[in-house]
C-alpha cells in the first residue's frame, strides 16, 4: 500500500456538482481529495482486505444467531427489551440486508484489524461506489494513470443486483433520511438511482414526514402507504421514537432489517473477542463496565456503543484521558478497545472502509484524518490496484 501524490483534475469540482456530489467540500474544507491516491497490489486486496472481510462477516452473523436467542446478550448490547421480539423475528424471517461498511486498520504489511462495523446506516457510499470510479476512468483516459490500473470496486453493480433481488415491484421503495443532512441526502439520492436501475420505483422522503394511520400503517405526505422503506436513520434512534410502537412488519418492510441493530452496535467488539480470542483480524476489547487490562495494554480507546463519526471517542491510559472527541453519545454504555492506531503516512492516518453488499465484500474506500481518530471531517481519498 503506497500513498501517491497526484494532480487533481482541473474540473473535478464542477463535475462533482453536475453529478450530484454536493458534499465534496464541508465547512470550507475539501472532503473529496484527489491530490493523492492509495495504490494497492491485487494480493493485498484479495488476501488482506477482501478475504478477512468475508471471514469477519461470517463471525458477525454467527454472533447475531447466538444473540437473538439470548436475553442476556440482548440486554448486554443495550437493545430495549420492548424490541427484542422485533429484532428476533426479523432474523427468524431471514429478512435480507442491503449493505454495510467495515472499518479496518491496515498498513499494507500485516492483517487488517477490525475497528467496527457500520452495518445499519453507513455513509461515504456515493464517493466509494461511483465518484472514485469516475476519477479512475478519467485519469486512465488522460494518461495520468496506466491503462492497466484497476480498482477494487464493484459496489454499484452489487447494489443494483441486490436491490433487484430484495425490492418489491408492486409498491414504491421509499428512501428516507433526516432533513438538512447533505451527506445523508446524497446517500439516499444515490441509492434511489440504483433502485431505479434495479427496476424499482424509488420515492425520496424525510423521516420527519412519515406519518402513521391506524389500519394503514406508515404513510408519506401523499397518503401513500409505505410498504418498503430504506431508512438512513439508526435503529437505536428509531427505538426511542414514539411511532416505533407502530412498527409492524406485516405493513412495512425495513431496509436495513431490525437484526442489523445488533451489528451496528460496538458491543459486538468485546463479544467477538470473547468468542475468538487472538484472532488476527480482531482487536482486543472488553466492556467498559468490566475492564480487563490484560489484553488492553497501556493504552486503549473508549467507544460508546452507538457513537458515530468519531464522536465521544476517547484515547485513555491508566493515568487518564489523552484525547477526547466531543459529541452527544457520552451518556450510554461503552466498550474499551486496545490502542491500535491507523498507520501514520506523511502525517495522515488512513483507514480502510471495506464495503459489503448482501454480506459479500465488493469494494473499498479510504478516508484520511490528521489525527488517529476518523471523524466526519476526514477526507475521502481514491485508490487503485496496480501490481
Amino acid at each position: 500500500m503506497q500513498r501517491m501524490l497526484a494532480t487533481p483534475r482541473h474540473d473535478w469540482c464542477s463535475q462533482a456538482e453536475a453529478l450530484g456530489f454536493h458534499f465534496h467540500s464541508l465547512d470550507g474544507e475539501p472532503y473529496w481529495d484527489e491530490s493523492l491516491y492509495y495504490r494497492f497490489s491485487l494480493r493485498q486486496v484479495e488476501e488482506d482486505i477482501e478475504a478477512p472481510s468475508a471471514e469477519l462477516e461470517a463471525m458477525c452473523l454467527a454472533l447475531v444467531a447466538e444473540a437473538i436467542d439470548s436475553e442476556a446478550l440482548l440486554a448486554r448490547m443495550a437493545i430495549p427489551e420492548a424490541f427484542w421480539p422485533l429484532v428476533r423475528d426479523s432474523w427468524k424471517r431471514d429478512e435480507p440486508a442491503l449493505y454495510g461498511r467495515m472499518d479496518l486498520c491496515y498498513d499494507g504489511h500485516g492483517p487488517a484489524r477490525f475497528y467496527e462495523y457500520n452495518a445499519d446506516t453507513p455513509t461515504s457510499l456515493y464517493e466509494a461506489a461511483f465518484f472514485q470510479w469516475v476519477w479512475l476512468e478519467q485519469c486512465r483516459e488522460a494518461g495520468r494513470l496506466p491503462a492497466r490500473a484497476d480498482q477494487y470496486n464493484r459496489i454499484q453493480e452489487a447494489l443494483i443486483a441486490r436491490l433487484a433481488m430484495l425490492g418489491e415491484r408492486q409498491a414504491p421503495l421509499h428512501l428516507a433520511c433526516c432533513p438538512e443532512h447533505i451527506e445523508d441526502m446524497g446517500t439516499v439520492t444515490y441509492l434511489a438511482d440504483c433502485a431505479a436501475q434495479a427496476g424499482l420505483e424509488p420515492v425520496l422522503t424525510y423521516i420527519d414526514d412519515i406519518g402513521h394511520r391506524p389500519g394503514a400503517g406508515f404513510i408519506d405526505l401523499n397518503d401513500t402507504p409505505i410498504r418498503q422503506l430504506f431508512k438512513l436513520y439508526p435503529w437505536e434512534w428509531l427505538f426511542q421514537e414514539p411511532f416505533a410502537a407502530h412498527i409492524d412488519p406485516r405493513t412495512t418492510r425495513f431496509i436495513e432489517p431490525a437484526w442489523k441493530s445488533l451489528l451496528s452496535n460496538k458491543a459486538i467488539l468485546p463479544l467477538l473477542w470473547e468468542r475468538h480470542p487472538g484472532h488476527p483480524n480482531l482487536i482486543p476489547a472488553c466492556f467498559a463496565d468490566a475492564p480487563d487490562s490484560a489484553p488492553l495494554g497501556e493504552r486503549w480507546v473508549r467507544k460508546p456503543f452507538f457513537s458515530r463519526e468519531g464522536a465521544n471517542i476517547a484515547i485513555e491510559t491508566p493515568t487518564g484521558v489523552t484525547t477526547r472527541v466531543p459529541g452527544p453519545y457520552d451518556q450510554g454504555p461503552a466498550i474499551l478497545q486496545a490502542w491500535t492506531p491507523p498507520p501514520d503516512v506523511g502525517g495522515r492516518h488512513p483507514i480502510i472502509g471495506s464495503w459489503l453488499v448482501g454480506g459479500e465484500p465488493v469494494g473499498l474506500g479510504v478516508r484520511e484524518d490528521d489525527s488517529p481518530i476518523t471523524r466526519d471531517s476526514s477526507r475521502f481519498v481514491p485508490h487503485i490496484i496496480l501490481d
